[in-house]
């Protein structure tokens, strides 16, 4: 190289010719070997990455309560989402991660920043960026449709990963979070009793509102969160808090199987799924089609469902017998059983389909230390009424 450097004749005709390794004989060449353009091309090398295939809903072996409820989770975000309890290997996370074939088809943002036409509409051109601005007034798409992912919650995130911080490539404007970017899709938190409460707390308020704002180095911006939550855990492995508990809709108890028949026939599914996931999947390809067209159907019939006054008057005394203060259980309860009705083909609630989702609204709402705590109370309030009612000769 020195020699190149020095006498840049050389090659051309110029000057002595110089030496150079390997019989190279010009700068084209020296330059297609530095560059590795002259060697035998290698097989590329595993990266690591893998196609995602779920395992199909379809093929998941019993679990009806499971499977059940996290259809209407998904048929109606107003139950509130889903908790999935259970022991490990028990499908929780396999069921959760197979919804995604289930779902209709949503709005993917063209941008780094995620802007949709959405924003435009609701707040201005001002609400995107100055590329997408520019796309818009060009009459460029800003979105397509795409298939709705499934966004999991790493146990390690921060309140910023969760929220969103400033840009690295623009300090002057935020970047969503992963609350933001699961907007239209699901939400999975795996684990949910080991992550951090502050986390926790946030992405429940979030889910309430359907939108959170975040404010960072003097900026603050508003994003739309409207994704179906589910949270799954171990019992094992620590309990959930009350107010966390209280603020997720459908609670899934999921056993394990127990007919040798059920655990030889899940054995023998997954073990072909391993060895051929996309073959296995195929096979399901119809079923899991015809579940897809169910939910879209379910969705679309939803708003039309009643629930009427005497149907519903059983569901509060169930609820009343049981003494749960949170209004939360009526929400539950009746937007399951809208979207059990909607599932079905109907526009108006049974009796039975409140039977149905019943014990997945309800459970894990009694709180012993409330219903103490309100006896204690009314035990005061007794007394103070005793001792502040006027006597006759008073």
């Amino acid at each position: 190289m020195n020699d190149i450097a020095s006498n840049p004749a050389s090659l051309d005709g110029g000057g002595e010719p110089v030496r150079l390794p390997g019989g190279i004989r010009s700068l084209k060449e020296l330059a297609e070997h530095m560059a590795g353009r002259d060697r035998e091309p290698r097989p590329e090398e595993d990266a690591g990455f893998a196609e995602p295939l779920p395992f199909p809903f379809a093929a998941i072996v019993g679990q009806q309560e499971m499977k059940l409820g996290l259809l209407l989770a998904v048929i109606n975000p107003a139950v509130g989402g889903a908790l999935l309890l259970g022991a490990r290997g028990t499908a929780k996370t396999t069921a959760v991660r197979a919804l995604v074939d289930l779902l209709p088809r949503t709005p993917r943002s063209l941008c780094f920043y995620g802007c949709l036409p959405e924003d435009i509409e609701q707040g201005g051109i001002d609400a995107v960026c100055p590329d997408c601005a520019r796309k818009y007034a060009e009459g460029k798409p800003l979105a397509v449709l795409d298939r709705v992912r499934l966004v999991e919650l790493p146990l390690h995130a921060d309140l910023d990963d969760v929220l969103g911080h400033p840009d690295p490539r623009n300090p002057h404007r935020l970047r969503k979070g992963i609350l933001a970017q699961a907007d239209r899709h699901v939400l999975y938190i795996d684990e949910i009793n080991l992550l951090d409460e502050a986390i926790v707390n946030t992405i429940l308020d979030a889910a309430a509102q359907g939108h959170y704002t975040v404010r960072r180095r003097g900026m603050a911006a508003t994003y739309r969160a409207r994704f179906v939550l589910i949270g799954s855990m171990n019992p094992e492995e620590g309990t959930l808090r009350p107010q966390i508990l209280e603020r997720l809709g459908l609670r899934l108890w999921v056993q394990g199987l127990q007919a040798p028949e059920e655990r030889l026939t899940a054995y023998r599914r997954a073990q072909a799924y391993h060895q051929n996931p996309r073959r296995f999947v195929e096979a399901y390809a119809e079923e899991t089609a015809a579940l897809r067209a169910e939910i879209q159907g379910a969705r679309e019939r939803l708003p039309k469902v009643e629930i009427s006054d005497e149907v519903a008057a059983i569901g509060l005394q169930w609820i009343a017998r049981l003494e749960i203060v949170s209004l939360r259980a009526e929400i539950t309860l009746f937007e399951a059983a809208r979207a059990l009705a909607a599932g079905d083909g109907r526009t108006e609630v049974t009796p039975n389909d409140l039977r149905r989702v019943a014990p997945m609204a309800l459970r894990f709402r009694r709180s012993a230390f409330m219903q103490d705590y309100a006896a204690q109370r009314q035990e005061e309030d007794r007394f103070l009424a005793t001792l502040i009612t006027p006597k006759p000769t008073e």
